[in-house]
């Protein structure tokens, strides 16, 4: 567990793109189940199970660069790709005995939460991305939902690999609510969440097309505006449906998807009417783990 910041990215990148990445639970657990039935088994039921987990996503794709053939010209950029690549008894056969989240944590309650509490807002980034990629008709779905669960894993390695600077940098947000993350984070870390997360997806050496899909900086293109609002939404209404920057939100993605504000409610299932919106996300949305939300 790292305890004190690096001086530089590079730094972080040396660190971080070095360590073994566990995976939920409930993901080794549903993996073993499927494994059973490596014999009839679909790829795409896999990957189902792949996809509620950034972790694990990210896993898959590192492995499948890292044993990139010479004689492979086209980039893999989406599990059940990945997996049809691989093959379903070597992808059990090397994915076998997953260090978990919750075992690499668990003297970290808190630190714990703080990761599930990412990855449930990658998850429901990823549902709103994938959604609004098929109203656009989008050349390939699977790619948006990919790049949008993936776009906040340095936040997540973060929180998995030190523990004590991430909580120091939750403990700045809440101390200072007007305070950008990014100013937080390069105050905490030496470096923000997206540089980091940059310079590592190039470290991984995933697809040129996932990391600008990923990169915000590209976020003229509708594809990469479709990722980078579904997170943007995940993250401001992580914090309460009276965010201040909800409305903003919403104007973009009316924009985006030429539909009317009260289209773009009921698709989020948000009251019409004026009535007070639901309080944030609640933690039952959290993947499965035995460390309970605190009261």
């Amino acid at each position: 567990m790292r305890e004190a910041p690096y001086t530089t990215i590079e730094g972080w990148v040396t660190y971080l793109g070095g360590r073994t990445l566990p995976v939920l639970a409930r993901t080794a657990r549903e993996l073993a189940l499927l494994k059973q039935a490596e014999n009839t088994v679909s790829a795409r039921t896999i990957a189902q199970v792949i996809l509620h987990d950034p972790l694990m996503t990210l896993r898959v794709l590192a492995f499948i660069e890292a044993n990139r053939r010479r004689s492979q010209h086209t980039d893999i950029t989406t599990i059940e790709r990945a997996l049809m690549m691989i093959g379903i008894t070597p992808f059990f056969a090397h994915f076998s005995d997953l260090p978990t989240l919750e075992d690499h944590l668990h003297t970290h309650p808190q630190a714990l939460l703080g990761v599930m509490r990412v990855i449930a807002r990658a998850r429901r980034a990823s549902s709103w991305a994938r959604e609004w990629a098929l109203m656009r008709h989008d050349m390939d779905v699977d790619e948006i939902t990919v790049a949008t669960l993936l776009h906040d894993v340095a936040e997540i390695m973060c929180w998995v690999f030190a523990p004590q600077l991430s909580l120091q940098l939750r403990d700045t947000l809440r101390s200072n609510p007007g305070m950008r993350t990014a100013s937080a984070q390069k105050a905490t870390f030496n470096v923000s969440a997206q540089e980091l997360q940059l310079a590592l997806a190039r470290a991984w050496k995933l697809p040129p097309l996932l990391i600008d899909l990923m990169d915000d900086g590209h976020a003229a293109t509708p594809r990469t505006r479709n990722v980078t609002l579904a997170v943007n939404l995940a993250r401001h209404s992580a914090r309460g449906w009276d965010d201040a920057a909800l409305p903003d939100d919403f104007k973009e993605i009316e924009t985006l998807l030429r539909i009317n504000h009260e289209t773009l409610l009921g698709r989020l299932g948000l009251p019409m009417d004026g009535s007070p919106p639901p309080r944030a996300a609640p933690d039952d949305l959290l993947p499965d783990t035995d460390i309970a939300p605190p009261a």
